[in-house]
């Protein structure tokens, strides 16, 4: 089925028009560090007052979100963890509604506010603590409840790029703020740490992505918190080069899927056990970008190092989002591929938007 997903990018890119109420990948990435520095400063706002009024306590948060929010909230609930505090992430289509009455509140994340399987989620709780992280206001999701923390009606690619990058900051922001935190300062450092990487990419990301223009399939590893860049690295891939792409967690990937490692590429995120991985592979003979805030790596030919600075693990998320968009539109320049046509179009991933009612 063809795709009904924006077209005809070649004069937004260079304007920042709107394509069919999207901006074009390139145009988003172009204007993200200025973009995500606002959204940060305004959702660390909404954050200290609901921190203020007296919500955001208690037992830790059930994130509930779909594709790139799902991936959003990885990072998010690592950091919840890492101060003792209960937290999960669940795919919102993958469980039965409504969910087990719990004294953990549900925060649905949607940047569309379209998403039905976690409407159907937030619908099911009504009457339990339930809040929703939402770019699009008003929709759908706005018309469900009220507890919003939002981004701001920011515009963003097709394939989500500063969508995906500010939802996992407004995650960020209220896991380092929940049952009384403070926010991290890392996330002032955040937008210079930000235009230093691009910079860097500019340079680096040519040579590296020529290994992708060719491969088979691409395989993205991620240590803890960087599951969530793998799943985002993956799916842009997929969607944006159309290359095949599998994301999964180091401890994962050592258990057996490594074996069938060949005709592909390999992405690791991490600073441990992900440094002998890239040695082990390379070793072998498959091409490896690695991506570390590890000050010692492999020297060893086939190994494209990405370095990265040392923050926490939400700002790091981040980065390394940054890092996965730019590997993805360099692949898909280098296979001819126009990145605002999609090849499929599915009905029922996104509700209507005046679909919704109060409760």
């Amino acid at each position: 089925m063809s795709a009904t997903a924006p077209r005809g990018a070649g004069t937004a890119e260079s304007t920042g028009a709107v394509v069919r109420g999207y901006i074009t990948y390139a145009s988003a990435r172009h204007s993200q560090a200025d973009t995500l520095e606002r959204v940060i400063a305004s959702v660390r706002a909404q954050v200290s007052a609901r921190q203020a009024a007296g919500e955001f306590t208690g037992p830790g948060p059930i994130f509930v979100g779909i594709g790139n929010s799902f991936a959003a909230a990885c990072a998010p609930v690592w950091a919840l963890r890492g101060r003792g505090i209960h937290s999960w992430r669940l795919a919102s289509g993958d469980y039965p509604v409504p969910f087990p009455d719990s004294a953990h509140p549900i925060i649905g994340i949607s940047q569309s506010g379209r998403s039905p399987e976690t409407l159907a989620v937030l619908a099911g709780a009504a009457g339990r603590p339930r809040y929703a992280v939402v770019n699009n206001d008003p929709s759908p999701m706005t018309a469900v409840l009220q507890d919003v923390v939002g981004l701001g009606n920011i515009a963003d690619s097709y394939a989500s790029t500063i969508g995906f990058t500010a939802t996992v900051a407004a995650l960020g922001l209220i896991a380092d703020a929940w049952d009384g935190g403070a926010v991290d300062p890392a996330w002032d450092e955040l937008p210079a740490h930000f235009r230093a990487l691009e910079r860097r990419l500019d340079e680096q990301l040519p040579e590296m992505a020529a290994a992708l223009v060719g491969a088979g399939y691409a395989d993205f590893v991620g240590a803890g918190p960087s599951l969530g860049s793998a799943e985002c690295g993956a799916l842009l891939l997929r969607e944006v080069a159309r290359v095949p792409a599998t994301p999964m967690s180091t401890r994962q990937y050592l258990h057996g899927a490594m074996e069938s490692a060949g005709g592909g590429v390999h992405v690791l995120l991490g600073d441990e056990r992900e440094l002998d991985l890239a040695d082990t592979l390379a070793g072998a003979g498959h091409p490896v970008i690695l991506v570390t805030g590890a000050q010692r790596v492999p020297d060893r030919p086939g190994v494209g190092v990405v370095r990265l600075p040392r923050v926490p693990v939400a700002p790091r998320a981040i980065l390394e989002a940054l890092v996965m968009q730019a590997l993805a539109g360099e692949a898909a320049d280098r296979r001819g591929i126009t990145i605002e046509e999609f090849v499929f179009h599915n009905s029922d991933t996104k509700v209507a938007p005046e679909a919704g009612t109060p409760a």
